[in-house]
């Protein structure tokens, strides 16, 4: 292939793109960044860049943040235990010190940082700042018989959203800033609370009525019964899938953020494999898109 007809393939891959661009134009898409894209080098440094773009094109990206490795391994280097039940993080004041710093005055810098480094304008946030999320404590049952009562399991600092404050980041947006948030609500004394990542992504989607939420995962999407990518799924369809214990582990709370998404008024929710460079980019702009999508 000359140079005359890989450019002309190039703007074949832009005129692919220009329905998507006008379609999106002045809507909101909350990213859940996580998982592998945010370990590796050439990876982070394509999402910064991906979102930029997002930007520059009049869409106005919100990006929600996880770090449960880089949590993980500050705790080892402490010398402190990393306990987990179904999937939720155990955390005592201390333990929610460290997530803070962590989540807060490193991974969320790191990302801001790296947008910023490229041409952009983000700016880090945490629940308490402008009180963003309002949390409470996530009461976790578990039900170990039909003839006892069920045990209330105690997470500790583990918290669940009770409110977005929505204007917030929707006054950041509109002045050209791309938010960053970290995922730690405060309480009604003040406490910091420890979230999932892609339960705040999903409140956050909801609370702006978004146009997409996307996360990003170590996965190609979901999978059906016969272990094969699902492509467009309905949220009555995940709905039989959650029941039927397909969509289990990791995939149960991600599945469960988009529903949340999506009853809240966001337009469609994605699962994508953000391992894959542009992934965001391949999904949003392409007719085939490269994950699942879900929707009303």
């Amino acid at each position: 292939m000359n140079m005359l007809e890989k450019s002309m393939e190039r703007a074949e891959i832009l005129m692919e793109a220009l329905p998507y661009i006008r379609r999106f134009f002045n809507k909101t898409v909350v990213i859940k960044y996580g998982g592998h894209a945010m370990l590796d080098e050439e990876l982070k440094d394509g999402f910064a860049r991906d979102v930029l773009l997002m930007k520059y094109i009049g869409i106005n990206p919100v990006v929600v943040h996880g770090g449960g490795p880089q949590i993980g391994t500050l705790l080892k280097k402490l010398g402190k235990d990393s306990k987990f039940v179904r999937g939720h993080r155990v955390t005592d004041a201390e333990t929610m010190s460290i997530v803070e710093m962590v989540l807060v005055g490193n991974v969320n810098k790191e990302i801001v940082g790296l947008i910023n480094r490229h041409g952009g304008k983000a700016v880090g946030l945490s629940g308490k700042d402008g009180n963003l999320i309002h949390a409470e404590k996530y009461i976790l049952s578990e039900e170990k018989s039909k003839d006892t009562p069920s045990e209330i399991i105690d997470l500790g600092l583990v918290g669940k959203v009770k409110s977005i404050n929505a204007e917030l980041i929707l006054s950041l947006t509109r002045d050209g800033f791309i938010p960053v948030i970290a995922p730690t609500g405060a309480g009604d004394a003040g406490e910091t609370y420890n979230i999932n990542a892609d339960i705040v992504a999903g409140e956050v989607a909801a609370a702006l009525k978004a146009e997409k939420l996307v996360l990003l995962t170590d996965v190609s999407g979901v999978l059906d019964a016969r272990k094969e990518l699902i492509n467009t799924m309905t949220n009555h369809q995940a709905l039989d899938m959650i029941e039927a214990g397909i969509v289990e582990g990791g995939m149960f709370p991600k599945v469960k953020c988009c529903l949340k998404a999506l009853k809240g008024g966001a337009g469609k929710a994605h699962i994508i494999d953000g391992r894959l460079k542009h992934a965001i980019l391949l999904e949003m702009f392409t007719d085939s898109g490269i994950g699942t999508e879900i929707v009303q």
